[in-house]
């Protein structure tokens, strides 16, 4: 038995890193999967790969900017349309512009906060109802180590991921009654195009000497720990904060 034999899943940001390898080890393990992403080109080739991949389930890609409430709310009434219901949501979307307070515009707070946060909102928002129809459900919300000990000049994007695990851990108790598990994962350094994108190879360089293994973390890692909060082999785990790197 595959762990998320006949579920459906939605994951945001799904069309390259963390979200790309949670897609597809969830198809792998039976699920069919919703990829929301905006990124167009990315979030088909992923459809693709897994419905050529994977017998017995389907991916569909919906493009959505899941900062934006009317896109999220499509997204999710078309998965309902397409596979009855939602088992599995996974908030993994997000940016990550780097800058200091005196850095970091007004119109740069709005876009990191909307797109890292509140998009987690909205997606529990509007799935949240279907799930306690179904008796049951499960919500893994992405944070980031630096939501727990903050960044140097993350001042947006550090604010965003540790109000992350304030709405994880708030969302736990009121759902619990329900049967819904709502978790979190805060991974330290993975390597992914948005890390690469913000980081010159020489400061990644430096930063590999302060990680205890001496590398940066692959998506499929992370996408693992993922998988085990969504599975039964996590029916007892709510209100956590799974760190994926180590906490030091």
């Amino acid at each position: 038995m595959k762990k998320l034999e006949g579920k459906v899943s939605i994951i945001t940001g799904a069309a390259r890193g963390i979200g790309r390898a949670t897609a597809l080890l969830f198809a792998m393990e039976g699920s069919n999967v919703v990829i929301a992403d905006i990124l167009e080109k990315e979030g088909k080739e992923t459809e693709d790969e897994i419905n050529r991949k994977f017998e017995g389930v389907k991916a569909l890609f919906i493009k959505t900017d899941v900062s934006k409430e009317d896109d999220v709310k499509n997204m999710i009434e078309r998965t309902v349309k397409e596979f009855g219901g939602i088992d599995v949501l996974v908030n993994n979307a997000g940016i990550l512009p780097l800058g200091t307070i005196e850095e970091t515009s007004v119109e740069t707070w709005d876009r990191v906060i909307d797109v890292n946060l509140k998009s987690m909102f909205l997606c529990c928002k509007y799935v949240v109802p279907y799930m306690i129809k179904r008796g049951k459900g499960a919500i893994i919300n992405v944070s980031s180590i630096n939501g727990l000990m903050g960044g140097r000049r993350m001042v947006a994007y550090a604010t965003a991921k540790a109000g992350v695990i304030g709405l994880t851990k708030s969302l736990a108790l009121d759902l619990a009654p329900y049967n819904i598990r709502v978790n979190a994962v805060a991974p330290r350094t993975i390597e992914t195009a948005m890390y690469r994108a913000y980081r010159k190879p020489e400061q990644i360089k430096e930063r590999i000497k302060t990680i205890p293994l001496g590398r940066l973390g692959k998506p499929e890692e992370v996408a693992s720990v993922i998988l085990f909060l969504a599975s039964d082999d996590a029916s007892y785990v709510i209100g956590d904060v799974i760190v994926i790197g180590g906490y030091y």
